[in-house]
């Protein structure tokens, strides 16, 4: 196996990759279906203010970087969130309200339009909901449960700066900042959720845990569905960000599902000090990262995998890789301010990630070669935040959000 490591970025190719050609039925285990996916946008389109995220082409951006086209996927504008997040824990909330309702009321099968009327206020206003979160998975647990009426407590750990915390708090949230790194104050909520009776509602899987967090990875593939339209034809590479890896792993599976044998070649890129699955691919099994995890990328700092995403990303990656800060915080500002025709967008830390890893490959010619990247190639970005944090995004772009889309 061959890792290239240079300026600030490592990558190798995932030597348990399956081919192009296989099914996705290939996969042993994997738990994301096309059922979940249909059910998950069946419900999603459905809620107020919903409509698919812009998908935008970056002319400059692709000729300067020597590839056919560049299509980044815009989740700075996702409801209220300014994240991808929105799609995935107020999912997962919603359905656990409508599980309950059932247990409550045989046979009713609880609609959005029923619980946003108030129909079932008493039995929604019972339940308690909680997580663990780093910034914008909270906000959309926080936000679905203020939207659908149910109580939310959300943890955060010591480095969750406290521009996301107050922006969890701002959707109704009680907000907790507990010691320790992302997996200890998952760990923390787990607890309480059991001396207090509630219901973690978390994007990894553990032992015991399983159904919700697969609910919360069938409503971010919405997202990849609406790519799945948006786009004519499949790109050829498709770079996605990995924390605990739900989101990746949902999209993976979306477009394995939609593209089959047309599916892209997918680049798996994490921040260097929080790289579980740059170290489980490496050692063929899932690996923790322990320490602090620090890194820019707030919403990526997390030591270990979900197993249900490793089960789908371990055989759907064809490269893994891990990137400094400084490639994130450049291709923040590189989207702030682009030249012409290419579009201004906001994008956070973790938005930027894609880009970052695209920027790398100017320096490194091992690198491009590695991630199979030529003139002929169409890359798919995912551009997952906006400014979550906008006194962060501020600082490193030197302008606001809205002054960089006036």
């Amino acid at each position: 196996m061959t890792i290239i490591d240079a300026l600030g970025v490592s990558a190798y190719a995932n030597p348990e990759a399956l081919l192009a050609s296989d099914r996705y039925s290939a996969i042993p285990g994997a738990a994301l279906s096309d059922h979940g996916f249909d059910a998950a946008l069946q419900e999603i389109s459905h809620w107020p203010g919903y409509q698919p995220t812009p998908l935008y082409r970056l002319t400059h951006l692709a000729a300067r970087l020597g590839v056919h086209s560049i299509d980044y996927k815009d989740e700075s504008q996702r409801f209220a969130l300014k994240s991808f997040k929105a799609l995935g824990g107020a999912y997962a909330v919603f359905r656990l309200i409508q599980k309950s309702i059932a247990l409550q009321f045989p046979g009713v099968q609880a609609t959005v339009a029923d619980v946003l009327s108030g129909r079932f206020k008493r039995a929604v206003a019972a339940l308690t909901v909680t997580c663990a979160t780093d910034g914008n998975h909270g906000r959309s647990v926080a936000w679905g449960a203020q939207t659908f009426g149910c109580r939310c407590v959300i943890y955060v750990h010591q480095t969750v700066s406290q521009g996301r915390a107050d922006a969890i708090a701002a959707f109704g949230a009680e907000v907790v900042r507990v010691p320790g790194n992302y997996d200890d104050s998952v760990r923390h909520a787990d607890q309480q959720a059991q001396v207090h009776g509630w219901t973690v509602v978390s994007d990894t899987t553990y032992e015991g845990y399983r159904e919700i967090p697969v609910d919360v990875m069938h409503g971010y593939g919405v997202m990849a569905r609406e790519v799945v339209n948006q786009m004519p034809t499949a790109p050829t590479h498709v770079i996605v960000q990995a924390g605990v890896g739900a989101f990746a792993a949902a999209v993976c599976a979306t477009f394995w599902l939609a593209w089959g044998g047309q599916r892209p070649r997918f680049i798996l890129v994490e921040p260097q000090n929080a790289a579980c699955f740059f170290e489980s691919g490496l050692a063929g099994q899932p690996v923790a990262v322990a320490g602090e995890l620090d890194t820019v990328m707030a919403g990526l700092a997390c030591g270990e995998v979900s197993p249900v995403a490793w089960d789908i990303l371990r055989f759907g990656v064809q490269a893994y890789a891990t990137l400094a800060d400084d490639f994130a915080l450049q291709a923040m500002s590189l989207l702030a301010k682009p030249s012409a025709p290419d579009p201004a967008i906001v994008a956070g830390e973790t938005g930027s990630v894609g880009l970052g890893l695209l920027l790398a490959i100017e320096k490194s010619p091992e690198l491009k070669q590695l991630l199979g990247l030529n003139a002929h190639s169409r890359v798919l970005i995912l551009g997952s935040e906006g400014d979550t944090d906008p006194a962060i995004y501020q600082s490193v772009v030197g302008r606001s959000a809205e002054q960089v889309t006036a």
